[in-house]
């Protein structure tokens, strides 16, 4: 998930909101991971906006991608600077539209925008898990959304909502909570990472592992961090979320403040200086291991593995949602044909699928960009299963 947020307009922005945290898996109740670990105390920050209705039908829970958080839209303060990741997206008169929805939008365990984490205190010792945290999965954290949305008295959802790594929990969800939701809508997603994608994850954690700062992950009480590591991890995910014609429109061969090469190793090219200032801004606010238990659970993801003993469509007969699946045309980090596969086994469930690929040229990245096809089709699709409920 690259920075590409929009400030909204006055016009439809929610204004501020606030982040919450909710504590569960209090000892001697802690929560069981699918690792086997029993773990607890467990924090899950999260924001919510509108307003819930007296029958709590209109909750629709969003879930986002790996370098995302609880802020999904509005602003913090007057002077914050930008608005949540999809403000474009979430807010009155929006897609999906506050005058109408609840939306709850909760940070991921394993994250480090209030959940709990790596970069947490642990208990047990009172310093900083880093890796003795438990390695998590897409289960473990969307079994923790469940005890958040339980805490919140919500009984069932209207909707479930993600792209990317939001996608995968959209699609867990269905399956290990099939009759929590009516609609679930998994954007630019997959039911299991390819070689590929596991090849790209598994450069970027060696970045940061190699790293001297990195020190094993014990990094915290010192004044070093594998900066340099997560900003080159952060380089590798970057190119991944655009894509060929992305690149080509926005960099090009361009040169970047200067009329010719420097014949050294400084940036010469627009597109070097705009992958370092990425990683740049990434170390600011993103926690080296997290991004590390992050990846390794997408890697680790397997909806056929997991829930169907090898069998995609067997994993499916569990699902009782109605699906909204969307791809993008420029997306080769998820590519189109991962999204006609989830589509094929909720069909042969005979499950109310649609299904849209979206002709967009920026890459993965297309769903967090304005786009008017994907408005409409999320709007349609909650409007849609809200009056199916009422």
């Amino acid at each position: 998930m690259s920075e590409y947020v929009v400030k909204g307009s006055e016009k439809g922005s929610v204004g501020l909101v606030e982040k919450r945290y909710f504590t569960f898996a209090q000892p001697p109740d802690l929560m069981t991971l699918d690792c086997g670990a029993k773990f607890g105390p467990i924090t899950i920050a999260y924001e919510t906006l509108g307003t819930l209705n007296p029958d709590r039908s209109n909750a629709i829970l969003v879930l986002h991608a790996l370098s995302g958080d609880s802020h999904v839209a509005g602003y913090y303060s007057y002077d914050d600077p930008k608005p949540g990741w999809w403000d474009i997206m979430v807010g009155p008169g929006k897609a999906i539209d506050t005058n109408k929805y609840f939306v709850i939008c909760s940070n991921i365990l394993g994250g480090c925008m209030g959940s709990t984490g790596p970069s947490s205190i642990n208990p047990a010792t009172g310093r900083p898990y880093a890796m003795d945290f438990p390695v998590v999965t897409i289960g473990d954290m969307v079994r923790a959304q469940k005890a958040l949305i339980d805490y919140l008295g919500i009984p069932k959802l209207l909707a479930v909502i993600g792209g990317s790594l939001g996608g995968m929990q959209v699609l867990e969800w269905t399956l290990l909570y099939p009759n929590m939701m009516k609609a679930a809508i998994a954007l630019a997603t997959t039911a299991r990472h390819s070689a590929l994608a596991i090849a790209f994850n598994e450069v970027a954690r060696q970045a940061i592992m190699a790293d001297s700062n990195w020190n094993g992950g014990n990094y915290y009480d010192g004044d070093a961090k594998p900066d340099v590591g997560l900003a080159v991890a952060r380089m590798i995910g970057h190119i991944t979320y655009l894509s060929d014609e992305a690149m080509r429109r926005k960099f090009g061969r361009r040169l970047q403040d200067k009329s010719d090469f420097s014949f050294n190793f400084d940036v010469d090219f627009q597109v070097e200086s705009y992958l370092r200032y990425q990683g740049r801004k990434f170390v600011e606010r993103f926690d080296a291991n997290s991004f590390l238990y992050i990846t390794k659970a997408a890697d680790y993801f397997d909806v056929a593995r997991e829930h169907g003993q090898g069998s995609l469509v067997k994993a499916f007969s569990k699902a009782r949602a109605k699906f909204l699946v969307v791809s993008f045309s420029s997306d080769w980090l998820y590519p189109t044909y991962q999204s006609k596969e989830l589509v094929k086994a909720m069909k042969k469930n005979c499950l109310d699928v649609s299904f849209c690929e979206i002709d967009a040229e920026w890459g993965h990245d297309a769903f967090l960009l304005p786009n008017e096809r994907l408005f409409s089709l999320i709007s349609g699709f909650l409007d849609h299963a809200s009056h199916e409920i009422n």
